[in-house]
């Protein structure tokens, strides 16, 4: 299983993500503006922290930083690489300008509203930035996970996937 903690930066009704490019992952999709790893010995909230610097420029505050959801995730493969952990933290207090940091991962970094997101969003970060714009984002969320208990009380057909006890297309 792979952890990684994730920063959304937020300031007036908006958040600020990033145009990956150039790493042969998810290239051209808009993400978190910050995300990454958490290293042997780093905690997920030290991992957002050192992200935001790293990616970004800005200096966060460990203390600032609001926990939005923890997420396991799964593209539904037993490849290990996609069995995943992840802590998604959002902020609305910084230092510095956010800019691209990478030039070499990252094409872009852009302010949108919550309820006005690209397409080219990841579909289980966009469970998260719509929890977000919503006001409505369980502590613990999954993505990618087929969960046969829930689908009678949903009417869920056995391949679509639930999430948050929603019943996906």
């Amino acid at each position: 299983m792979i952890p990684a903690a994730y920063v959304y930066l937020l300031k007036d009704g908006e958040v600020l993500l990033q145009q990956r490019k150039g790493t042969g992952y998810m290239d051209g999709m808009w993400v978190a503006g910050a995300a990454g790893h958490i290293e042997l010995g780093e905690t997920a909230a030290a991992t957002a922290v050192r992200e935001a610097r790293e990616e970004l420029g800005v200096e966060v505050r460990a203390e600032d930083l609001r926990s939005a959801t923890v997420m396991q995730r799964t593209d539904g493969t037993s490849n290990p690489i996609e069995q995943r952990a992840d802590w998604f933290f959002t902020v609305s207090r910084w230092h510095g300008e956010p800019a691209v940091m990478e030039p070499h991962k990252c094409a872009a970094v852009r302010w949108f509203s919550l309820n006005d997101l690209p397409d080219a969003v990841p579909a289980y970060e966009r469970l998260v930035l719509d929890g977000l714009a919503s006001g409505v984002l369980a502590a613990v969320t999954s993505h990618g996970f087929p969960d046969t208990s829930w689908r009678q009380t949903l009417g869920c057909r056995p391949q679509r996937m639930i999430v948050n006890s929603k019943c996906l297309p």
